[in-house]
């Protein structure tokens, strides 16, 4: 499995994990309770999801995960189709595994873009 994961959250989501210890939602408006896993990104992946499935918001917070901080499965899939995989956690990631949390504003053109330097 290549380097590490990507998760783009939502900042009050963020703040929760940061009380209660550990990440535990899936994706937007799903938990990991009701998806069973935590929807992840690779580098390459993460601009094109939060601008598919974030673009409304004003800003995200981009979690950057270590998988080899994780005890649980982490599944390279494709559950929908098509060509590309996706990392899947399979359980709560606790906030020791996650290795970066940035704020991400959108850029002037209106999308969620990586810095040229990351």
């Amino acid at each position: 499995m290549p380097g590490n994961l990507y998760h783009a959250a939502i900042p009050e989501e963020w703040e929760r994990a940061r009380i209660a210890g550990s990440y535990t939602v899936s994706t937007r408006e799903r938990s990991l309770d009701d998806e069973g896993f935590i929807h992840c990104s690779y580098h390459h992946q993460v601009e094109q999801v939060a601008n598919n499935f974030y673009a409304d918001l004003p800003d995200l917070m981009l979690l950057e995960i270590d998988p080899t901080q994780l005890n649980v499965a982490v599944l390279d899939e494709n559950l929908d189709g098509g060509d590309e995989r996706f990392p899947h956690v399979y359980g709560p990631v606790p906030l020791h595994a996650i290795v970066a949390a940035s704020p991400w504003i959108r850029s002037p053109d209106g999308r969620y873009v990586l810095d040229a330097g990351d």
